[in-house]
């Protein structure tokens, strides 16, 4: 089993691929379409919905052992910088070794969690039938526990994709960043609980995944709340002890580094953290992501559910190595529309959804890294105020 790969969770068992979504809901009739797709009809947006569906359907039955081959290629390239960057630390005194183990070190974490750890836990690689690479036993290099996280964001937030009052991801508890959220006096540190949250994000994503605040409305009881307490207990403790405690520990035996492998591993985690948390920053939260009410769900279809997803999420452009290192993030609005799909597809399934948006004329909304970057933290400042 590989280092990832979790013992103590269950072997993987057949379920079915996510639906994109209900046919339609079972709450009542249909709602206000959002502005950016009033202009459509129902006739064209089940029309739209079939060529997504068939856009799905024809990559789940073209995938096969290229797609299989990729993913194990990025897993051997990334164990191997990860050991190659461990092992380089065990000499960090030298500024060198430093330099160039943390830098490895920090590249194999920003992979495993972007490219593989996410997509794995979003079931795109179950297919391959591997007991390794599947979301049922995956144990990715971030301190929130797998299965915690595969609630709050696979089944919640890829659900009620912002969604105001539904997605808990608008925010993640502490941050205003829509208008339609209520203002208070605590939200003019907007930018400061930003900037603190960005180094430890892995640790704010953790707190986020035990749910405190169903626990204080009652919604989630006290029993599930120790579970998950306990699990992340669990796997705090087993990060802790790879990261800041067995490596230096090494170092110091190796060859006296202990203290230079400690801020090593530290920083390769904060800058993974920097990092994950920009590119997620930059899938909602640009000018042009849309956010819905839950009135405007009423009702929703499987083509307004498609709508929904590509009007309320953002790309980043770039390159193919900007691709990999945010995990195929950077083709949000494919990702949204199908979670499920292997990753390295997302550049080819782009090109078909965006002309279906100018086809349909739906806003297909993309930048480079630094606009969209930019273009969150300026939401993030504009609504520290009233």
């Amino acid at each position: 089993m590989s280092p990832t790969a979790s013992s103590g969770r269950s072997a993987p068992t057949a379920r079915p691929a996510p639906a994109p979504a209900p046919s339609r809901a079972p709450d009542g009739a249909p709602g206000v379409r959002p502005s950016a797709a009033a202009h459509l009809t129902d006739e064209q947006v089940e029309e739209l919905g079939r060529e997504l569906d068939a856009i799905r359907a024809a990559v789940i039955e073209d995938r096969g052992a290229k797609d299989a081959a990729y993913i194990r290629r990025v897993i051997r390239a990334q164990r191997s910088l990860e050991l190659a960057g461990r092992a380089t630390l065990l000499f960090s005194k030298r500024r060198s070794a430093w330099a160039a183990g943390t830098s490895m070190l920090t590249v194999a974490k920003v992979i495993e969690n972007m490219e593989i750890g996410h997509n794995v836990l979003h079931g795109q690689w179950d297919w391959m039938r591997d007991p390794d690479i599947h979301s049922t036993t995956w144990e990715w290099d971030f301190v929130t526990p797998a299965e915690a996280w595969q609630h709050t964001h696979n089944d919640l937030h890829h659900t009620w994709t912002n969604v105001i009052g539904k997605d808990r991801d608008v925010g993640y508890t502490i941050l205003r960043m829509n208008p339609d959220q209520p203002w208070g006096w605590k939200n003019l540190g907007n930018p400061l609980y930003n900037a603190l949250l960005a180094p430890v994000f892995e640790w704010g994503i953790a707190l986020y995944d035990l749910e405190l605040d169903k626990v204080r409305e009652g919604t989630k009881s006290k029993a599930e709340f120790r579970r998950a307490l306990k699990a992340l207990g669990m796997k705090f403790a087993k990060q802790i002890a790879k990261d800041y405690v067995a490596t230096p520990l090494l170092a110091a035996i190796v060859s006296g580094s202990g203290k230079q492998a400690l801020t090593a591993t530290a920083t390769a985690n904060a800058v993974r953290n920097v990092w994950a948390h920009a590119v997620i920053f930059c899938g909602h939260f640009p000018a042009g992501a849309d956010t819905f009410t839950e009135a405007q769900i009423q009702g929703e279809t499987r083509g307004d559910w498609y709508v929904r997803q590509m009007i309320g999420s953002a790309n980043i452009s770039g390159s193919k190595l900007m691709h990999l290192m945010t995990g195929n993030l950077s083709h949000q609005i494919e990702h949204h529309l199908f979670p499920d799909l292997p990753s390295n597809r997302y550049a080819e399934v782009a090109v078909k959804v965006r002309e279906i948006c100018e086809r349909y004329g739906l806003p297909y909304t993309t930048g480079p890294l630094y606009k969209q970057v930019g273009s969150a933290w300026a939401k993030v400042f504009r609504l520290a105020l009233p």
